[in-house]
């Protein structure tokens, strides 16, 4: 083949793969288009019937009622003990599971697999579902939603673990394998050393999350 039908070659695959990310960009413009289409964000009408609505609500805010301000210092105070509570134990148990589902840092794949199915399952089941099985299962108080809190957060916590524990640099796993280092000790001096700040950002994420909800 010559120069001037590689490069005729080249060029040809390059238009092939431009129309084909060209396509599947206007399929993802669809969609959102259609999405946003069937919620009704298109509707005018009903944006401009909410301004007075908007309107009433923001001088009802504006200027704010501290008047009632003691009353609000137990509710603030259990909710940032529940907030903490929850991320604590989410980061307890997610961080194993994550070493488990993460394929470089997991004993084999079929223990990989069933870590991730298990965080997946976690992720599905709503912290309102769980919060009325620990409620039967504790009592009420705060107790049961902190145990809720903590156990739909360990499925998207362990997901965002294992994925940066996934995407961490081999060469320091390796070294430590061939120097004879352990599983533990690979994790402990390789793995976390690199993804630390991820994991704090991750913790820091979720403990916001669980302080608004």
């Amino acid at each position: 083949m010559s120069q001037s039908q590689t490069y005729a070659t080249i060029l040809a695959e390059e238009r092939r793969g431009g129309f084909r990310h060209a396509a599947l960009a206007a399929l993802v413009v669809l969609v959102c288009i259609a999405a946003l289409w069937i919620t009704g964000f298109f509707d005018s009408r009903r944006f401009v019937e909410g301004i007075p609505a908007l309107a009433q609500l923001a001088s009802e805010m504006v200027p704010p009622d501290f008047t009632r301000w003691q009353a609000w210092l137990k509710p603030l105070l259990d909710t940032l003990a529940m907030s903490i509570a929850g991320t604590v134990l989410a980061v307890i148990l997610s961080l194993p599971l994550a070493i488990l589902a993460a394929p470089n840092t997991s004993p084999n794949m079929a223990v990989c697999q069933l870590a991730r199915t298990l965080l997946a399952l976690l992720r599905s089941i709503p912290e309102i579902i769980l919060g009325v099985i620990f409620v039967a299962a504790v009592g009420f108080g705060a107790l049961p939603g902190v145990l809720a809190l903590a156990l739909h957060s360990v499925g998207m916590v362990a997901k965002f673990y294992a994925e940066a524990i996934e995407h961490v640099d081999p060469k320091p796993l390796e070294a430590a394998r061939a120097a004879g280092a352990t599983p533990l000790q690979v994790i402990t001096h390789s793995v976390l050393p690199q993804v630390f700040p991820q994991l704090a950002d991750i913790t820091l994420y979720r403990w916001e999350y669980h302080f608004r909800a």
